[in-house]
C-alpha cells in the first residue's frame, strides 16, 4: 500500500476533526503519532503530552461536545518539508457543551503539526484554543485573571 500524501491526510483529518463534537474521539485518535513527545492544547486548557495524557484529553473532550456539526475549515497556510509538515486553520462548527441547552456556533484557531513516522503522516501537536477573532487588550486580561 502506497502511503498518503499530506493533502491525503489532512482530508482524512479534516473527517475526524467533527467527530470530537459528537463525541468520538476514536478517528482523531488514529491519526496521533503514540511516541512520547506529541502534544495536545485544547480549548478546555493546558496541555498534554505524550500518548497517554493526549488520548486521556482527546476522551475528556468528547465528552464535553454533543450534537456537533462542523461548518467548515478556513486554511490560512500549510506547510510541508520532507519529513514535518503544518496546518494553521480556523474550524468553524456548532455543538452543544456539557449540559447546556442549546447549541452553539463555534470559530476555534487551530495549529496542527505532523511528522512522518515510517512513511506515514502522524499528528504530533495540535492546539486549538477560541481566539480565532483578534482580541482586544482588555478582553485578553479579563480571560488571563483568573
Amino acid at each position: 500500500m502506497i502511503a498518503p500524501s499530506f493533502e491525503e491526510e489532512v482530508d482524512r483529518y479534516h473527517l475526524a476533526v467533527p467527530e470530537i463534537t459528537r463525541g468520538n474521539p476514536g478517528p482523531i485518535k488514529e491519526l496521533y503519532s503514540r511516541l512520547d513527545d506529541v502534544t495536545l492544547a485544547n480549548p478546555f486548557g493546558g496541555i498534554a503530552r505524550g500518548w497517554a495524557q493526549v488520548e486521556a484529553r482527546l476522551d475528556q473532550a468528547s465528552r464535553h461536545y454533543h450534537e456537533g456539526e462542523m461548518l467548515g475549515f478556513d486554511t490560512v497556510t500549510s506547510y510541508t518539508a520532507r519529513d514535518t509538515a503544518y496546518l494553521v486553520e480556523t474550524e468553524h462548527f456548532r455543538a452543544r457543551v456539557a449540559e447546556a441547552a442549546v447549541v452553539e456556533e463555534f470559530a476555534l484557531r487551530v495549529t496542527s503539526i505532523f511528522r512522518r513516522e515510517e512513511g506515514y503522516w502522524k499528528l504530533v501537536h495540535r492546539h486549538a484554543d477560541p481566539a480565532a477573532q483578534p482580541q482586544s487588550r482588555r478582553s485578553l486580561a479579563e480571560a488571563t485573571a483568573l
